[in-house]
Formats: C-alpha cells, structure tokens, sequence
C-alpha cells in the first residue's frame, strides 16, 4: 500500500534474503498428487484458471476478481469456519455498508493519512460517498448506537465485509493485489486495562485457524511508527502511542512468540502486530494483523459507563483471523497445489458410474452424499471410466467413488483417493459417513488410514 494501513500489508515481491534468521520451510501439509515435481510451486492464478476457482474481466475492471461457483464455495466454507470461530470466542456479527459518507472519514483520519488509497467520492443527493477502505469507521457507529456499559465489555463485534482501495494499475494482480477485498474483520472494545488480554484471545485464535488450515506462521512482526522524514503520517499524541505499543508488548510477552520489531509499518492510528508467513515461493507477507486503537474511539466520542458512574473511554482492538479472502485463497491455492484439503475442496467427491446402467444407482449415492453435506458431483459422460478419472485428476477431487455392476447390486462403491490410493470395496453408507466425519473435523489428510 502506498501509505500506513490496517489489517494487511503489501506482499514483500523479492525472494526471501539470506539474511533472514528464519529458514524457508513448506508453509502446508499437502497431498502427495498436489506438488509438482520438478516444475517448483504453480502462481495461484494459473491453479485459479485450470480450477475454475476465479476469473476477470475487463468489463469490470483489474483488481475486481469475478468468484466462480467452485471457487464461491471455497471462500462460503472459510466464512463459515471464520464465523464459527468467533461465534466461539463470543464475538456478535454485524453487517454494514460498504459506503459512508467522506465525513465519515474525515473524523476517522482515513481521508487525511490514508487518501491516496481511497476511491475518489461520488456526488449523491447533494452528499460525498465514498467506498471505505476499511472497516473500522462503521464498527465504531455500531458501538455508538447506544450508550454500553462496563457490564458489556468487551464487547467483540465481527463482520465479512466488502471494501475497495485504490490499488495502482502496476501492481494488481490476480488475487494478492485487488481494489476489491473481502475482509474477515473484527474489533473489540473493552476497557484498556483489559487490551493485552483481548490481544492474546486474538493471537491465540489466529494459532487455531492456522493449525486447521496448516498455515506455519514464520515469526510475529511488532509494526511501529516510523521516524518522521520517511514521510508517513500518524495521528494522536507521543502518549497514546507509548500506551497502545505497550500494551501489545505485554500481549506479546504473554503469548510467547518470536517477534522482530519494525519501523514504518505501523498503521496511522497505532502499532500492530503482524502475522508474517511465507508464500510457496518464499516470498514472505503479512496474513493475519492485532492491532491497538485509542485514537478513533477519541475521534468518535466512543464510551461507556464505568462501575463508578463515571463515563470513560474504551480502547479499540482490530484483528483480522484469516485477513482477506482473496489473499487467503491465493495462498492456500499455492501452499496445497489446488489439492485443497477436502473439507475446502469445490467438490468434494465424484461418483463416477461405470457405464449407463449403474448411473441411476450412481446418482443415487450422489444423494446420499449430499443430504450428509457433502458437495457432490456425477461424471456419468459417455466416456470410458479411465477417460473420466483421467479428467478428474486436475480438479483435485479428494474422493472418487466408482459405482459398477456388482457394486450397484449391493450399494456399495469402489473408492479411488487424490493421493493414488484404492481402497476396498466398502457400503456406499460407510463410505459417505467416513467422508463426512473427515470433512466436519477439518481435517487435512484425506483419513482412511490403513
């Protein structure tokens, strides 16, 4: 980004140095069939087109990514979980516009520190709108819609939300540099004494997400302000800065992570701490951000009352899980080889007939499958069954169930797994149900352990 942001920052396009202490390592656990060896990691965006997961067009515009029907249900499954997650953790969900109007912005600071990366206004009955950058501003109307007490604090509100940067035409590119951005976001207000410990809850969630998506985070990035000839701005005061930096320091030192400190990567209203992972290729990027706010709940005359009476001023902690969808698709895609694990794969088994006669009982356990949640598909062409598992091999399918004669006689299927694997012939009800249990416990592997 051009300029001090929230939530993620640009991917860093050079090659790891060698004067990284941290050593490359593979990023996910992935099935065997998903690498290709000798030919190095696949961009996302080649995965993306031979996947039908996204594609563009220039009637839309670079950087608006079009979601087709596979890749749709991949990003509903990491909405799903990310909601699920919080829904845990005791966030509430809201939903909120994508537009506001430039005030709006103008009292959160944005227009003045973050300008160059916002869309230019729109003239609407005689108002300025703007597509927001950010989230943030709207979470803060939401807390002061009415007036909270200590009794509700903190009070942790989430969202998947839209919104829209105006990122230079040089560096958009498939699906880590988009103007539109789907952002699992989040902010939490609570008194500042109760800060740190909101931070460790969000660093702790992010470990969880990470461990289910089999994400190794490389090292914890403390992001501060930088000195003022960088030409960065910053708002607020030297105090509320020492105060908010402090109280990620004691968030760090609570979780027990690796950290590195950084100038110039703080966000305009205050430090953060930045998830840095490694790409396929190396190259290394920020994922998931903590970050601690005291100036836009003083912007935005945030309170609540106090034990005492009294009224007093909340502290605003921002944290993104799973950071935007599009990022998080771009590498998942790269990390797995588009051999997604399969509680996100598109589809997740294909019932293969062995000719016309069994695809009546091969639909049949399509059916199956699907009323066990499953996403299902049928390859019933008039193709020999070789033709039909060779053309399913780049789609990554987890489960190709193959229903012959003798299997449509008794119900059962003829299991064929990503990794090359052939298991015995099992009931189609065992099957389903084994597939199932693998899919609702996220597991990466594809189960069916010999």
């Amino acid at each position: 980004m051009n300029a001090p942001h929230s939530h993620f920052d640009s991917v860093r396009n050079e090659p790891v140095g060698p004067d990284e202490p941290v050593e490359p390592r593979e990023p996910c656990e992935r099935d065997k069939p998903g690498e290709r060896a000798g030919d190095g990691p696949v961009d996302h965006r080649r995965l993306g087109r031979e996947l039908d997961i996204f594609t563009g067009d220039e009637l839309v515009g670079a950087g608006f990514p079009l979601w087709l029907p596979d890749g749709a249900a991949v990003v509903a499954e990491l909405e799903r979980y990310v909601l699920d997650l919080e829904r845990r953790q005791g966030y509430r969900h809201v939903r909120t516009p994508a537009v506001g109007k430039r005030a709006l912005y103008e009292r959160s600071g944005h227009w003045q520190h973050f300008g160059p990366d916002m869309f230019p206004p729109f003239r609407v009955g005689g108002e300025d709108l703007v597509l927001r950058p950010v989230l943030c501003p709207h979470h803060a109307l939401v807390y002061r819609s009415r007036l909270r007490s200590h009794r509700e604090l903190p009070l942790r509100i989430g969202e998947v939300g839209s919104m829209y940067r105006m990122e230079r035409s040089g560096v958009v590119g498939g699906l880590t540099r988009v103007r539109g951005i789907t952002l699992n976001d989040a902010h939490i207000f609570c008194p500042p004494e109760q800060a740190a410990r909101e931070a460790v809850r969000a660093l702790a969630m992010i470990d969880e997400a990470y461990d289910v998506l089999g994400i190794r985070a490389a090292y914890h990035r403390l992001s501060l302000p930088g000195p003022a000839e960088e030409g960065k701005s910053y708002a607020g005061d030297a105090s509320m800065w020492e105060r908010a930096e402090a109280i990620l320091r004691d968030a760090l030192d609570q979780h027990g992570v690796q950290v590195r400190e950084v100038r110039g990567e703080a966000a305009f209203y205050g430090p953060k701490i930045d998830v840095q992972v490694y790409d396929a290729h190396g190259r290394e990027f920020t994922l998931s951000t903590v970050q601690v706010d005291l100036y836009q709940p003083e912007r935005f005359g945030l309170e609540y009352v106090a034990p005492d009476g009294s009224r007093q001023r909340p502290a605003m902690v921002h944290r993104s899980v799973l950071a935007s969808m599009e990022r998080m698709m771009a590498y998942l895609l790269e990390a797995y080889a588009g051999a997604l694990p399969p509680w996100l794969a598109p589809v997740q088994v294909l019932v293969l007939p062995v000719s016309p006669a069994q695809a009546e009982a091969a639909r049949a356990v399509a059916l199956r499958a699907e009323e066990s949640g499953l996403r299902v598909d049928v390859d019933a062409r008039d193709e020999s069954l070789g033709a039909r598992v060779r053309a399913a091999r780049p789609r990554r399918v987890p489960y190709l169930a193959v229903v012959g004669g003798r299997e449509a006689e008794d119900g059962s299927v003829a299991v064929r797994l990503r990794d090359d694997r052939r298991l015995p012939v099992m009931p189609a009800g065992a099957f389903v149900d084994a597939v199932a249990s693998v899919v609702a416990d996220r597991r990466r592997d594809l189960g069916f352990v010999d």
